[in-house]
């Protein structure tokens, strides 16, 4: 009866601390136990970065019945797009370290001010990027080595995406604010109707369902769009109606130079980051596509449950940053230190599970989304191999945020270049054209990369001079 009471007690106390980290709270988080101030921080970004993550997996779900050059079209298009998310994170990253430093040394004000010029920063580079975009959709696809009946199906799908690439870098760079400000609750909020919407449009105008068109690969990208666009519209309205930690005014607006400038320079280094990252992908997914549509639906299919993973995990990392930003502004760096460690020890557990799971169920996986023979083996593969990596990974993403946080962003774009273009790339091409490998070397050697990632950043992390970052 005791352990029974006791069991009840501790789940009151667990769901009631869920409840209390996925509503607006003034929590101090540079005060009190460091695991109380991560779990308020990490719950809500966890779930945003999943629900971050259903977007890519709702539209694969969708757009696999139309086909292998679909699922093909998607993948390569996805990749593409990847170069975008890098932009939009690293400004994210420069973004939250300015902000969470602000925060933790009690100006607020100056938060608010950083956030208006990210407005202003996000539109300029939407543009640019929106119009380059939508009118070299299908070059872009050549280039990446796509087939003619990927193109034919893709080409739509790559246009809205790229068209509408304001709608991601606001997403981010609004989420990153937030993030930075200790409000992950409202972040949370703008995923979930931006995901709830695209989970309602994308079969209506996939398969065009009542009185929707049909709009095949493209439809998914226009639901997607459209999704995230509502998004955005939330994050600007809460944003503008004062509330939350930040306090916005609309003098906050007023175009800022060398605040503007600031940001991208602190950012710069973030963007290096996912830039050389994302690229590397890229490069990945190029020597996959030399064994044609079903390696490229397999690697595509394989990576959408990754990130299924990858993005909670990286909400776990996003809190770290954010605690060590605010902690780092509060002049304590001790604590700064210890919630990364204690950030990366959960994230290990949390990956180390989903890394079992997918290592078991890898087929089984696949298999829901595609029935041909080849596809199917491959995708299973490079989840299996993939996995295995998963335990460093969890490490190695919380220590890089934490570099972030404090904004240094130099050293862990430094790092990438290293591992991923140094490394990785030459040794996929190698172990996928010059061995028996296959596919699967170009899946082995994201592993090898991203492992020595880990152990270079944790090497930097232990020397402490991230502490000394001014922003």
């Amino acid at each position: 009866m005791n352990n029974s009471t006791e069991q009840q007690s501790a789940w009151r106390r667990g769901t009631s601390f869920v409840r209390e980290a996925l509503r607006e709270n003034d929590e101090d988080f540079t005060s009190g136990p460091v695991g109380r101030a991560l779990g308020l921080l990490a719950i809500p970004m966890m779930l945003e970065m999943a629900m971050e993550s259903i977007f890519a997996v709702v539209d694969i779900a969708f757009v696999s019945r139309l086909g292998t050059d679909a699922v093909a079209a998607v993948g390569i298009t996805e990749a593409l797009i990847t170069v975008l998310y890098g932009i939009a994170i690293g400004l994210g990253m420069g973004v939250t370290a300015m902000v969470s430093r602000r925060i933790g040394a009690g100006d607020t004000a100056g938060a608010a001010q950083v956030a208006g010029q990210a407005i202003w920063v996000g539109a300029l580079i939407s543009i640019v990027i929106g119009v380059a975009g939508a009118t070299h959709a299908r070059e872009l696809l050549e280039l990446m080595g796509a087939s003619s009946g990927v193109i034919e199906q893709g080409e739509g799908f790559t246009t809205v995406l790229l068209g509408g690439s304001v709608s991601i870098i606001y997403l981010f760079l609004l989420n990153a604010a937030f993030r930075g400000a200790g409000d992950a609750a409202i972040a949370l909020r703008s995923l979930w109707l931006a995901n709830g919407i695209n989970i309602v449009l994308d079969p209506c105008l996939i398969f065009g369902l009542g009185p929707f068109p049909e709009l095949g690969v493209t439809g998914a990208a226009v639901a997607t769009t459209i999704g995230r666009s509502v998004g955005v519209v939330y994050q600007l309205w809460y944003l503008l109606d004062g509330r939350g930690r930040l306090r916005f005014q609309y003098r906050y607006l007023r175009f800022n130079l060398t605040l503007s400038v600031r940001i991208v320079r602190i950012s710069m280094g973030g963007i290096g980051q996912f830039i050389i990252a994302t690229a590397s992908w890229i490069a990945v997914m190029r020597i996959v596509a030399l064994y044609g549509s079903a390696a490229i639906a397999a690697y595509t299919i394989a990576l959408r449950m990754m990130e299924f993973i990858f993005l909670p995990a990286w909400g776990l990392g996003n809190a770290a940053a954010t605690l060590v930003g605010q902690n780092l502004g509060a002049n304590q760096p001790e604590r700064a230190e210890k919630s990364a460690w204690a950030a990366a020890r959960y994230n290990t557990l949390f990956m180390t599970l989903a890394g079992v799971f997918l290592l078991i169920f890898a087929e089984f996986i696949t298999g829901l989304f595609t029935n041909e023979a080849a596809v199917l083996e491959w995708g299973t593969n490079c989840l299996q191999i993939l996995a295995i990596g998963i335990p460093m990974y969890a490490v190695g993403m919380v220590v890089v945020q934490a570099l972030n946080g404090a904004g240094d962003t130099i050293t862990p774009a430094i790092l990438n270049l290293i591992c991923f273009w140094l490394i990785q790339i030459p040794l996929a091409y190698w172990l996928a054209t010059g061995t028996s490998l296959g596919p699967n070397g170009a899946f082995l050697a994201i592993v090898i990369a991203e492992s020595l990632l880990t152990i270079l950043a944790t090497l930097v992390f232990r020397t402490g001079t991230w502490k000394l970052q001014t922003v």
